[in-house]
């Protein structure tokens, strides 16, 4: 098939894409695996999103052991999230991420007002109860 010079060329060639071109594509293929957490998370609007990015972070410190654990966190429904907020997703769009301080305060003062709105309503009726 191929002789002398030309098996010596192939050789060579071979021998830089099996040195340097392999290991690169093998490193940038288990970075993409390593974030997948963080991507379904971010997607889903996992309430602990920040969490499963850090956990992503300490696996490719730890050689890829921790990917597991934060590949089941990023597909699991947080019960207790629900529970204290009444929804399993949360909003990712805080203060210093497209919004001004003073707009995050008007949006946090509306919804207080509708908290407290709330709040007199349920009062009466369990005054009403006791009675």
């Amino acid at each position: 098939m191929a002789e002398g010079e030309v098996l010596d060329t192939v050789a060579d060639i071979l021998a830089w894409v099996v040195l340097i071109v392999a290991p690169v594509i093998g490193i940038v293929v288990f970075l993409m695996v390593h974030i997948l957490p963080e991507k379904i998370a971010e997607k889903k609007q996992h309430p602990q999103t920040e969490a499963i990015k850090t956990l992503c972070l300490l696996s490719l410190a730890f050689g890829g052991m921790l990917w597991p654990l934060a590949w089941l966190w990023a597909y699991t429904k947080p019960v207790m999230y629900k529970l204290a907020y009444g929804t399993d997703k949360a909003e990712h769009g805080h203060a210093g991420e497209g919004t001004s301080d003073v707009e995050e305060l008007q949006r946090l003062r509306k919804q207080l007002s509708e908290l407290e709105s709330k709040l007199a309503d349920k009062q009466p009726v369990a005054k009403e109860e006791k009675a």
